[in-house]
C-alpha cells in the first residue's frame, strides 16, 4: 500500500490497535509527561506520529507501518539522506574496531584536520555530541579568551536547551541569564545600544547564520550588519560567535558568513556534520586557541569513533556532490511550487530565509491553525512537513520527490481554501 493508502489521522478516533498510540500510553507511564513532555511533542499539530520503524533516503515509516517524503531530516541532523551508504560504511568499519575507548581515535585529528582545511576562519577544532554542548563550550571560551562575561544574543534566538538560553520555564533562573543582553536581529543601533550596555564587559556577541526564530519570518543577515557586528567585537576585545548548529554545511562548505565578507572568532556546530550521528564541533581562531585549552569541558562520550568517521565520509559525500547547489534547486523547486499553488487556490502565504531550509506561513494565521491545517492534510498523504519550523532539503530529495510533494501540497492549499470560505 502506499502512504496515501493508509495514512490515517491518529486523532481522529480510528479502531485499529495502533502501535504509536500504545507506545504512547506506555510512555506516559514512564516517562514524565510521555512524549508530550520529555520532547514537548505537543506542539506538533493532532496527526502526527511520534516512533519511527524505520528511514531511507528523504523517507521514513513510522511504526505503523506508514511512509512518508521527509522534509524535516530529523529536524537537521540528515543532510546526506537517512542510511547513506558511504556514510553508514565508514560508521560500520569504525565501530568494528572500537567507538567509545580509553581515548580518541586518529579520526579525532583527521577531523579537526578536515574542518580546519575547509573552513577559512578555523585554526582549530574540538568536538561534542549536541548543539547545546557546542554553543555553551563557544561562550565559554569567548568568556575565557576576553576574560569578560556579557553575552549578545537575538531577541528570541534559540541557541540550545541549557538554561543560560531556555525561554523562562520551570527550573531555570533568572541568574541562569544574568549577563546576557539582547538587541534585534539585523538592527545595528539595537546591537550597538546591547553593546553599550555591556560597556567593558562585554565578551562576545552570539548570533545565528540567519534568522531562524520559531514561527516568525526567517531573515537572512544583511552584509552591512554583520561587518558592524563584526567591527564591534574587535573594538571590543570581544569574540564574534556565530550558532551554525541548523544552518552550517547547508548554506555553504565554508561558513555561512564567509559569503558576506566576515569571518568569525569562533563558530559552533552540530545536527548535519555527521548526517544523523551525534557530534557537535567548535571551531575558532588562533586569538581564542588558548582560551580553548584553559576551559574544562568533557563529556563521556564525546570522543566516539564511529561519530567522526561518519562525519569525515559526511563532508566527502557534501564536498564531492555539489551539494550546496543541490540543496538550493531542489528548495527553489518547491518554493516555486507552493507559491504558484497558493496563487491559484487564493491563499495567502510568506515563504522566507533560504530555499534549502524552507519556511511556509500563512497569512492572518496569529494561532497557526491555517498552516496546521495545511500540515496536517498533507501528512494524511504521505508528506511530513512542519507549519512553524523552517523543513530541510537534503541531497536524498529529487526533482521527483518535489514534483510528489507539490501534487499533495496542492490537494492541502484547496483544503485550506474551502476553509477559509465556510
Amino acid at each position: 500500500m502506499t502512504a496515501t493508502q493508509t495514512a490515517v489521522d491518529l486523532n481522529q478516533g480510528s479502531n485499529q490497535a495502533l502501535v504509536d498510540t500504545a507506545l504512547r500510553a506506555r510512555a506516559a507511564k514512564v516517562i514524565p509527561g510521555g512524549m508530550y513532555g520529555h520532547l514537548h511533542a505537543r506542539n506538533l499539530p493532532p496527526g502526527y506520529p511520534q516512533f519511527y520503524a524505520r528511514a531511507d533516503g528523504c523517507r521514513v515509516w513510522d511504526v505503523d507501518g506508514r511512509e512518508y517524503l521527509d522534509f524535516m531530516c530529523s529536524w537537521g541532523p540528515v543532510i546526506a539522506g537517512h542510511k547513506h551508504p558511504a556514510i553508514d560504511e565508514a560508521a560500520r568499519k569504525q565501530a568494528e574496531q572500537g567507538d567509545c575507548m580509553n581515548g580518541p581515535t586518529a579520526k579525532l585529528v583527521e577531523l579537526s584536520e578536515r574542518l580546519v582545511g575547509m573552513l577559512p576562519h578555523a585554526d582549530w577544532a574540538m568536538f561534542q555530541k549536541n548543539g547545546s554542548d557546542a554553543t555553551t563550550a563557544a561562550l565559554m571560551i569567548a568568556r575565557a579568551g576576553s576574560r569578560k562575561r556579557k553575552i549578545l544574543l537575538a531577541k528570541g534566538a534559540y541557541h540550545g536547551a541549557v538554561p543560560w538560553c531556555t525561554p523562562s520555564v520551570a527550573g531555570v533562573t533568572a541568574e541562569d541569564r544574568a549577563h546576557l543582553i539582547y538587541f534585534t536581529f539585523n538592527d545595528i543601533e539595537s546591537l550597538e545600544a546591547a553593546a553599550r550596555e555591556a560597556g567593558d564587559d562585554l565578551a562576545a556577541v552570539l548570533v545565528s547564520a540567519f534568522r531562524h526564530d520559531l514561527g516568525t519570518p526567517q531573515e537572512m543577515p544583511r552584509a552591512d550588519f554583520a561587518r558592524a557586528a563584526r567591527a564591534l567585537c574587535d573594538r571590543q576585545g570581544a569574540a564574534l560567535v556565530i550558532d551554525e548548529v541548523r544552518a552550517g554545511m547547508r548554506l555553504s562548505l565554508q561558513g555561512s558568513w564567509e559569503a558576506l565578507g566576515v569571518r568569525p572568532d569562533i563558530c559552533a556546530w552540530s545536527k548535519a556534520i555527521a548526517n544523523g550521528y551525534a557530534l557537535a564541533a567548535v571551531t575558532g581562531n588562533d586569538a581564542f586557541r588558548q582560551a580553548a585549552q584553559q576551559i574544562y569541558i568533557t563529556g563521556s562520550f564525546w570522543m566516539g569513533g564511529v561519530a567522526m568517521a561518519a562525519a569525515i565520509a559526511t563532508l566527502d559525500v557534501l564536498e564531492s556532490s555539489n551539494a550546496i547547489q543541490h540543496f538550493e534547486q531542489m528548495g527553489q523547486r518547491l518554493r516555486d511550487g507552493l507559491q504558484r499553488q497558493a496563487d491559484r487556490h487564493g491563499v495567502r502565504i510568506s515563504q522566507t530565509g533560504p530555499a534549502q531550509l524552507p519556511l511556509v506561513l500563512f497569512a492572518d494565521d496569529a494561532d497557526y491553525s491555517r498552516g496546521a491545517r495545511f500540515m496536517a492534510e498533507a501528512l494524511k498523504h504521505g508528506v511530513y512537513l512542519h507549519h512553524r519550523h523552517n523543513m530541510f532539503l537534503s541531497l536524498a530529495h529529487t526533482a521527483r520527490d518535489i514534483d510528489h510533494a507539490l501534487q499533495v501540497t496542492d490537494r492541502a492549499f484547496e483544503t485550506v481554501a474551502n476553509a477559509a470560505a465556510h
